[in-house]
């Protein structure tokens, strides 16, 4: 078995890196120059063609996207219980939780990230930066309340891999003025599962400065 992950400390592979070490399975880990521009090396780029990060590549086959190689891993592993399986009346639920975590909350953080790549200016760089906390704040909140209705974790009593991909998102709010850990459900989710082996591992190898969240 070949599974190399090509991260970056701190950066969107954390999520699937978290659940590596959460399986136990054998995989290589490279880190990407990123300092250097190798993301967008030709070599990167026949991995992924949008020169992101990460890159899983299972058996000469490169996945990107996280919550896609979330996904892959927990089906090529399903004994390891990270998710459920196909079928199952759970499934559709993990569906919906993971993807508003990928596809509304993260871009949203990139925003907050990355403002002047929807600004001219630095005065509207401010703004834009400003208003994607604001949003997220609202995002953290409706995810406050989900899991004070049906938690502790995402998923009810069972932990999976939306747990691992919140715990990543919420630490980057670290420096919002309302970080995630600021929300009663939220601070008991983020320290459950930052208290995890695997995950107490993987912030090690990442060399991730305290505080973690």
């Amino acid at each position: 078995m070949r599974i190399t992950l090509y991260y970056v400390p701190s950066n969107a592979s954390m999520a699937p890196h978290l659940l590596l070490n959460e399986i136990g399975c054998p995989f290589e880990l490279k880190l990407v120059d990123r300092e250097n521009n190798e993301h967008q090396s030709a070599e990167y780029l026949k991995l992924n063609p949008s020169g992101l990060i990460p890159v899983l590549v299972d058996e000469g086959r490169p996945i990107h996207q996280t919550a896609a190689i979330l996904l892959h891993l927990t089906d090529k592993f399903p004994s390891a219980g990270f998710a459920p399986g196909v079928g199952d009346a759970r499934r559709p639920a993990l569906y919906q939780w993971l993807f508003y975590l990928s596809n509304t909350l993260q871009p949203e953080l990139i925003t907050y990230f990355y403002p002047h790549r929807l600004a001219d200016d630095e005065a509207m760089a401010e703004r834009v930066k400003h208003h994607a906390e604001q949003r997220v704040a609202g995002m953290l909140d409706l995810l406050e309340a989900h899991l004070a209705a049906q938690g502790p974790f995402m998923l009810g009593a069972d932990f999976s891999i939306t747990d691992l991909m919140l715990l990543m998102l919420c630490r980057w709010t670290r420096m919002h003025a309302r970080p995630a850990q600021t929300r009663p459900h939220l601070k008991r989710l983020i320290e459950t599962v930052a208290a995890r082996p695997a995950v107490v591992k993987t912030f090690a190898v990442e060399k991730l400065p305290l505080p973690w969240y």
